[in-house]
């Protein structure tokens, strides 16, 4: 048995994971510890962690897997620049110093960083990674592997099978043809950042109407049945790297890209509204040929794409598999702990242990957790002013009253969450009946566009009486509609609204959680992974009659998501938070003592 440190670094979300006898023990991105969001850099904090999480140092590790090979990378980005030469010799002076200075000598970088470490370092290809990541931590003994995403070193797009241990890639498609790349230019052309971005363009698509489909299959890319596609490049400029768009893309659609930050426009919602079709398509047409091709059942997931959670519940409703697994970490952070499956799956040649029902993954709660000791600590030294609970049930009598009451709840509790979703370990709750809701977390909370809509966690016994889903969505990657007996109708003058004007309409009698097409991401939550979650959703169910609550990530725009109670306190100090449960401690914000001014914070960070 060995013990194996995964790390993926250099281009976003930097992550280490650390696998012991085939045990995820601990993961995390590095982000959460700099405070630098979607941070690319050597993930020094999270090795510490992980390492710490073990008990360990780095001495005992026996293996550090890299999650993709540097030198097939640099030979795409050479032949890309060779090939549109002299156009994108901008971008070609700027890339080549950090490779040549750094990136090409990974190898020698990670033995640098790690001067203790006598075992071997190995490298796993970009989409064997995903692709572990998504097959080796399911609940499946077999099954279809579909991975999707930019670009990893030539692959944008990988299918295959595993069996018990064994994983074997069938098919690729290769640059610059990419379906992630596709959504990334219309994520720059609506004015939202690339890499991290995406996720709005698809809360955004709901309230357009998609009259450009058939400018987009006609005139940029070229879809086969059986997924792959191929891109006109004649429209595109990520290969001279400037920007994601050509000139004659604005030609297609009607007047230049949207500038980041300016009002939003029909044109832009009837853009994401086409794209996010186009992209539903191409994922069913992938899944119905991966699934002729491999005759398999199931079907696991992973890659930037695979965070589509309106493709992920297409493909449920009405693809040919009969279940779905999505890596929760599915882009390049969980390549950390695929790299380390693979290691220890395929290099090693160890057999896994299947469940049959729940997946490997311990819910995602694989980051720190903090004592009650240590919280209070930091509580004091912060100066603030809390109730200690001395019994579980006190502690969650007080919490699900104060989500009855309206009032917006910090939840700090237990581990960390891997992977960008929070999922009650680091939320922001509020009750979901409140129609007030979604607009007071996304102005005066999240300092988000207001057009951003909130994901409904659900007691899993109770989700099939408020969703169309009666299937397990514990990493809120799937989008279901809620049932219609929940919706509500609306009147003459709500059915004529158009676009964003039908923000404020409530939609049913969760309006919080509900999008302007009845539809919501949905989180299913179980005792055996979150009890204290489970039960304060429970508590809010005896008090309310609704078995859900509002969850969105504990974090404010620009901001990863935080980690210490420290950085739980300062957001909730510097936001309109009404009360903080961290721990066994709960904290008003009317008994606080108000932070001095620390001027604009917000622009502290960067805004995507």
């Amino acid at each position: 048995m060995a013990t194996i440190l995964g790390i993926s670094a250099y281009y976003h979300d930097a992550a280490a994971c650390l696998v012991r006898d085939g045990e995820i023990v601990a993961a995390a991105q590095e982000e959460r510890f700099t405070r630098r969001k979607h941070d690319p850099e050597f993930p020094e904090h999270a090795i510490a962690y992980v390492l710490a999480e073990a008990g360990i140092d780095i001495k005992a590790v026996d293996y550090v897997g890299f999650y993709d090979k540097p030198l097939l990378k640099f030979e795409r980005l050479l032949e890309q620049y060779l090939g549109v030469a002299p156009r994108g010799l901008k971008s070609f002076l700027a890339a080549m110093p950090v490779w040549l200075k750094d990136k090409l000598f990974t190898r020698t970088m990670i033995a640098r960083a790690l001067p203790d470490f006598d075992g071997e370092i190995l490298f796993a290809e970009h989409h064997e990674s995903h692709a572990a990541s998504a097959f080796y931590p399911s609940p499946f003994a077999e099954a279809a592997v579909l991975t999707v995403d930019g670009v990893g070193e030539w692959a944008t797009s990988s299918y295959g099978v595993g069996r018990g241990a064994d994983l074997n890639l069938l098919a690729e498609l290769h640059y610059p043809h990419s379906l992630g790349l596709l959504y990334s230019a219309f994520t720059y052309y609506t004015g939202f950042k690339v890499n991290s971005g995406e996720y709005k363009l698809m809360g955004l698509a709901p309230y357009g109407e998609p009259r450009y489909v058939d400018r987009i299959l006609s005139q940029l890319v070229e879809l086969k049945d059986d997924g792959s596609l191929k891109l006109d490049m004649r429209h595109f400029a990520y290969l001279e790297g400037l920007t994601m768009t050509s000139p004659s893309f604005d030609d297609i659609f009607d007047g230049p890209p949207r500038r980041a930050e300016t009002p939003l426009s029909q044109r832009e919602m009837d853009i994401a509204a086409s794209i996010q079709v186009v992209t539903e398509e191409a994922m069913l047409r992938m899944a119905r040929h991966v699934q002729r091709e491999t005759g398999m059942d199931n079907l696991c997931l992973a890659g930037g794409v695979a965070l589509n959670c309106v493709a992920n519940g297409r493909l449920l409703r009405e693809g040919p598999f009969k279940r779905i697994w999505i890596q929760p970490a599915a882009g390049d952070a969980g390549g950390a702990l695929g790299v380390a499956l693979t290691i220890h799956h395929k290099m090693l040649g160890q057999p896994r242990v299947v469940d049959g029902v729940r997946d490997s993954m311990r819910g995602s709660y694989l980051g720190p957790c903090d004592s009650d000791a240590d919280i209070a600590r930091a509580l004091d030294g912060l100066g603030a002013v809390y109730q200690r609970h001395d019994s579980e049930q006190s502690l969650i009598d007080c919490a699900a009253q104060l989500l009855a009451s309206e009032k917006v709840v910090g939840w700090h509790q237990g581990r960390m969450e891997f992977g960008p979703r929070a999922l009650g370990g680091r939320s922001i709750l509020g009750d979901p009946r409140s129609p007030r809701m979604q607009s007071v977390m996304n102005l005066k909370i999240k300092y988000r566009e207001s057009f951003r809509p909130f994901a409904p966690s659900v007691l899993r016994e109770h989700v099939a009486e408020w969703f169309e889903l009666d299937s397990d969505s514990p990493y809120m990657l799937l989008v279901a509609a809620v049932r219609p007996e929940r919706r509500l109708a609306p009147t003459a003058e709500q059915a004529a609204l158009f676009g964003i004007e039908r923000l404020n309409v409530p939609r049913s009698t969760i309006p919080a959680v509900t999008h302007v097409d009845h539809s919501a991401r949905i989180q299913t939550v179980y005792a055996d992974t979150n009890p204290r979650y489970h039960a304060l959703l429970s508590r809010f169910h005896a008090l309310t009659g609704c078995p859900v609550v509002v969850n969105t990530s504990f974090n404010v725009r620009g901001e990863p998501v935080v980690c210490s109670p420290q950085d739980s306190w300062r957001c909730f100090m510097r936001t309109e938070m009404d009360a903080l449960v961290i721990g066994s401690f709960v904290l008003l914000k009317e008994q606080q003592t108000p932070l001095a001014d620390d001027g604009d914070w917000r622009s502290q960070f960067e805004l995507d």
